[in-house]
């Protein structure tokens, strides 16, 4: 692979088909309407991951062992043309039975990846983390602004919001109250998580926006909004999922970088340590 570019891990002599975990960019962001730069989102979280440690000590793993490939990126000119390009790509990752991790780019880049795992898994839900619903129909004249991604989501299978602070009251409307659980309810206790596990199908992809971080520890986002939730409260929601039911894809968007690159390693390590809880139970279960 070419050294210019950056990989997970800085992992360059992994073959793409012994990988069994595949990172696809979709540096995107045309959709964003407020802070650009979630384009650069993807190599941002690539360059950080490089100084990761790669042993795990909270699951004792080395899930990088698995092996995790990165692929080129998604390059599109709009919308239509990237959510097209990022369903065929992630189909392809599933059709080879490996694990697709997606790193945006602007939440929109997750339609294309939901899309193409819901044809493959039938009775997949959706677990989104987010500080926005997302649940317009249209925004700015687009059908798939990033502002719109659940309401497409939605067309596709069922889904649970965690960590919403943030909504027009046209929204308002769409929201599951049964299925949605506000970030000023859940702040400061856990016994919210097994609710959330509870409603899930056994099936499950995760997309993380980390707008649902306090913006104390992400400030990095192109929509900042302030209260969000914290580190560990994230682990421990993600863990249990990891542990409960059979996780067969995530991505992380949203990133906007700037030059505080602590945003950045954070990113790279939630995916890795999200990694770690989904391989242990893997390893447990052979």
């Amino acid at each position: 692979m070419d050294k210019s570019i950056p990989t997970f891990g800085d992992f360059r002599d992994v073959c793409l088909n012994t990988a069994e975990i595949v990172v696809l960019p979709v540096p995107f962001d045309k959709t964003a309407t407020w802070q650009k730069g979630a384009k650069n989102g993807p190599q941002a979280i690539l360059q950080a991951s490089s100084h990761l440690e790669f042993y795990d000590i909270e699951t004792d793993t080395e899930v990088y062992q698995k092996g995790i490939f990165t692929e080129k990126p998604v390059i599109s000119e709009n919308s239509e043309q990237m959510i097209s390009s990022v369903n065929k790509r992630v189909s392809e990752i599933l059709d080879r039975q490996q694990f697709p991790i997606l790193l945006g780019g602007d939440h929109s880049v997750s339609i294309g990846a939901v899309g193409a795992t819901a044809e493959t898994h039938k009775t997949l839900s959706v677990l989104q983390l987010d500080a926005h619903a997302d649940l317009r129909d249209t925004y700015m004249g687009s059908k798939f602004n990033h502002a719109c991604v659940m309401s497409r989501i939605k067309e596709l299978c069922p889904f649970v919001q965690v960590g919403i602070r943030s909504m027009d009251v046209e929204e308002k409307k769409e929201i599951d109250p049964n299925r949605t659980f506000f970030a000023h309810q859940i702040i400061g206790s856990t016994g919210w998580i097994s609710e959330v596990v509870a409603k899930l199908s056994d099936t499950v992809y995760v997309t993380i926006d980390l707008d649902v971080f306090d913006i104390g520890i992400v400030p990095s986002t192109g929509t900042p909004e302030p209260g969000g939730l914290d580190w560990y409260l994230v682990l421990r929601l993600l863990k249990e999922v990891a542990e409960q039911k059979n996780v067969i894809g995530f991505d992380v968007v949203e990133l906007c970088p700037s030059p505080n690159k602590a945003p950045d390693f954070l990113a790279a390590k939630l995916i890795y340590k999200f990694l770690s809880y989904i391989w242990r139970k893997k390893w447990e279960e052979y």
